[in-house]
């Protein structure tokens, strides 16, 4: 268009493309800096709904390092210290967005932000950061390595990338002109928007290193919490008293024991336990036996939670202390309590007296020889066994004892087998099937699912017939945006053995979608 002679309309039709050029340029100019404006606008409103969320975590750190100091008091500390670092790391940065918004008589009139002049005269002087500049990566490494010595390098090697990444101040490598310095490469020329949304995406790195850092805090302890070296094998007898030559019978049975989980105070048949014997976990009795006859260990555990005081009743104390073989003993296999809805194991034996010669009799009993007999609880809140036996001597000796009669508890909704909060991706969730089971309960029961309700925000509540997703709740799914809670609720589970017992309302599943 500029060589040779050009006649006057062509000039004028020359001059006319580069008017509509230079308006298409400008009108694009226009759309990228109000993409960049509504950006920002849209980490702020994440920045504030995290922070929401970090500070409840906070509050919730607190008041469990209140109530279990030595469970969680260390944990306390490194998030307040956390929180620390980050509220003063994010005024900082709130402050700096104010220097750059300096003098703006609107803050959302995005096509107004298209200079770089404001940004570059705060940050470069002669092509060299000035001190605010040099200030500013200087806060940014101070904040990462001060995390990062926080946590320590035995923490989670994946967030301790992230938190590397994420604060990083090293030289960025730009095309074929090699590498660039940090704040030239992200602020040097660039629209005074650009800079300030950069700025607000930094404060959103803050408050996801936060909210990770805290989840995996209170995971690490929940882990440690159920992890198998906190259980202990205890021997627990068929009976407690024998005689001489008589063959020893009995089991071996698991029970946790918390070392960081002390009780406030405990009580036992009316007397406090002195400090000295109440220790992480457990309680050491020393005390005489009584007199001859039934006896029984009653009292409670107090603990504090939430700041309440919890009391935990002291069952299945009952011992008896004879002089000679003249009282039945009678242990149930499956602790102290029986269970509605399933059979029971129950071992019945009088000292002294072959199996033979003692029957048990009970609403629910039957006898499966050598001493052993299952019940299968009545409608009731306890049943009481009778028990005769035989002495050698001819005479006969009768004793009975009441057994408390329970429901069995509500089952835990699963999501590939596995319960509680879940972290998945959408096409493992896809993937997945919904279950039930049981919690640390003393039977093996199988447990079926028949179907199950799920929960995607923005859309209704779908129900689901079988253990699988049906099409609507695929689809559903499928719109969740990474870091939706989707919630599995209304799962309807039943013993697979015994369809005529009703169980009690299943607990649901909750799954964060990562990806």
């Amino acid at each position: 268009m500029a060589g040779g002679k050009l006649s006057a309309r062509q000039k004028m039709i020359n001059l006319m493309y580069l008017v509509f050029i230079a308006m298409l340029a400008m009108q694009m100019g226009k759309k990228v800096l109000s993409s960049f404006g509504r950006m920002n606008e849209t980490l702020t409103d994440a920045n504030i709904t995290t922070g929401k969320t970090n500070a409840a975590a906070l509050t919730s750190l607190a008041t469990l390092a209140g109530d279990q100091p030595e469970k969680y008091n260390e944990l306390n500390q490194k998030a307040s210290q956390l929180s620390t670092f980050s509220s003063e790391f994010d005024t900082y940065l709130t402050g700096l967005k104010g220097k750059m918004l300096e003098g703006m008589e609107d803050p959302k009139n995005y096509e107004a932000m298209s200079g770089s002049n404001k940004v570059d005269q705060l940050f470069f002087i002669e092509g060299k950061p000035t001190e605010l500049g040099k200030e500013f990566e200087e806060k940014i490494a101070s904040y990462r390595e001060n995390v990062k010595k926080l946590v320590g390098t035995g923490f989670d090697s994946e967030i301790l990338g992230k938190i590397e990444k994420r604060f990083s101040t090293a030289p960025d490598v730009i095309g074929k002109k090699g590498k660039e310095p940090w704040l030239e490469s992200r602020f040097e020329g660039f629209p005074l928007i650009s800079c300030v949304t950069n700025v607000t995406k930094l404060q959103n790195d803050i408050k996801t290193t936060e909210n990770e850092i805290y989840s995996t805090l209170v995971g690490g302890q929940l882990k440690s919490d159920v992890s198998l070296k906190n259980y202990e094998a205890m021997v627990v007898f068929s009976k407690n008293a024998y005689y001489p030559g008589e063959k020893l019978e009995g089991k071996i049975v698991l029970g946790k024991n918390d070392p960081t989980l002390t009780a406030t105070k405990v009580v036992v048949n009316g007397g406090s336990i002195a400090k000295s014997n109440i220790q992480a976990g457990q309680v050491k009795l020393s005390r005489s036996a009584g007199n001859v006859g039934e006896h029984e260990l009653k009292g409670k555990f107090y603990f504090m939670e939430n700041g309440e005081e919890i009391e935990i009743p002291i069952v299945g104390g009952k011992y008896s202390v004879i002089p000679k073989p003249n009282e039945a003993v009678i242990s149930a296999d499956k602790m102290n309590v029986v269970y509605r809805g399933v059979s029971n194991p129950i071992t019945i034996s009088i000292p002294g007296v072959p199996n033979n010669k003692v029957v048990g009799s009970a609403s629910g009993l039957t006898n499966k020889g050598g001493g052993k007999y299952v019940m299968n609880p009545p409608a009731q809140k306890e049943v009481t066994i009778n028990v005769t036996g035989k002495l050698p001597n001819g005479a006969t000796v009768r004793s009975s004892k009441k057994f408390r009669i329970k429901n069995i508890p509500s089952p835990t909704g699963t999501i590939r087998g596995t319960t509680g909060y879940q972290k998945m991706s959408k096409s493992s969730l896809l993937k997945s099937t919904i279950g039930a089971k049981l919690e640390d309960f003393v039977f093996d029961l199988k447990i079926g699912v028949s179907g199950f309700s799920v929960k995607v925000p923005g859309k209704p509540t779908i129900k689901v017939s079988g253990t699988r997703f049906n099409a609507a709740a695929l689809r559903a799914i499928k719109s969740a945006k990474r870091g939706d809670v989707i919630t599995i609720l209304n799962i309807k589970s039943k013993l697979l053995n015994n369809a005529s017992y009703f169980l009690k309302k299943t607990s649901g599943v909750t799954i964060e979608i990562t990806s």
